[in-house]
């Protein structure tokens, strides 16, 4: 009987082993831009959006929250004014778009924000790569990262403007800025990305992020360099142009940039949209790469493209005309 019993036990044992496995095998499928395990990850398992079109900006809830434990951590959520923190970000992408957030927006890995264990939600953030120095403005509407000593998880694009995408991780500085508004659709982050850019300091990042932008634009356009300067249009609405002439077709001119590099992520972010071709441009100030979609042959699909493409975060993309030779890919 004592054998039997061992036997039974042992099975017992094994079978409660497998089903543990299979668990921990389910949580490892999601991992984070370094290759992490994302068990116990925000919006594991959060509802989609399943709309068509752009993923809707703002809206969710305002979100300061108890505390809570992952992973045998405690997280305390709390306002902290002067929050100023230097350590590693890592960022997060295709698992989780198109996930609600944990104050319930849709996550959008094309759009700058970011997941913090305790800043309230949604708030603004500035954060310097302190490897290169590139600084952004992010809007946090997530949790996270609970992985190692992580003090913030950036979006894909995110990741991009700062130029760290393909290391995985950086050593950033996080300076909270303030509450963000729920109804932000991109002009508000935006004009403090410009104000950021250009050297502004935290006091008047504070004081931006306490009123909306009258702008009409709804993204930054992160690049190297753009010698080329486009027209600003505040509105979606396509300009009014001269009809085409026989043989043109409307192309979208995204913008200009000054390197290869950063065309070629151009691309990736639109291909989704239209083809996408990527040219070289020789300027006095030196070569320049331009980044074109279409061509189109209707006057409504254009006008959707461009619209798609600014919702993407390149405001300054302009509809043009052009013959089709105009459009192949430059060698």
């Amino acid at each position: 009987m004592r054998k039997i019993t061992s036997v039974i036990m042992l099975a017992s044992a094994l079978a409660l082993a497998g089903c543990s496995s299979q668990k921990s095998a389910g949580t490892r499928a999601e991992k984070n831009s370094f290759g992490e395990s994302l068990a116990g990850f925000r919006g594991k398992g959060s509802a989609y959006y399943t709309g068509k079109g752009p993923i809707p900006r703002g809206g969710g809830r305002i979100l300061v929250g108890k505390p809570y434990q992952v992973a045998g951590r405690w997280f305390k959520p709390k306002p902290q004014p002067g929050y100023d923190r230097k350590g590693a970000a890592s960022w997060y992408g295709e698992a989780f778009h198109r996930r609600r957030t944990s104050n319930g927006e849709y996550f959008d890995m094309n759009m700058l924000t970011a997941a913090h264990p305790t800043l309230p939600l949604p708030s603004y953030a500035r954060v310097t790569n302190l490897d290169n120095g590139n600084v952004i403005v992010v809007r946090i509407n997530d949790r996270g990262p609970f992985v190692g000593s992580r003090i913030i998880d950036l979006s894909k694009r995110s990741a991009d403007a700062l130029d760290f995408k393909r290391k995985g991780k950086a050593k950033v500085r996080v300076q909270w800025i303030g509450k963000a508004p729920l109804n932000d659709q991109g002009s508000h982050l935006a004009m403090m990305n410009r104000k950021a850019t250009s050297g502004a300091g935290m006091g008047t990042l504070i004081a931006a992020a306490d009123g909306p932008s009258r702008r009409g634009d709804d993204g930054v356009q992160v690049a190297d360099a753009a010698p080329e300067t486009l027209t600003q249009q505040a509105s979606y609405e396509p300009p009014k142009r001269k009809p085409k002439r026989r043989g043109e077709s409307d192309i979208i001119q995204v913008g200009s940039f000054g390197s290869l590099d950063a065309a070629e992520q151009a691309r990736a972010a639109l291909s989704a949209i239209a083809p996408v071709q990527v040219y070289e441009w020789d300027t006095a100030e030196g070569t320049v790469y331009k980044v074109q979609l279409g061509p189109f042959h209707s006057d409504i699909g254009a006008a959707d493209a461009l619209n798609a493409v600014r919702e993407q975060g390149y405001v300054k993309a302009t509809l043009q005309s052009a013959r089709i030779e105009q459009v192949a890919y430059r060698h």
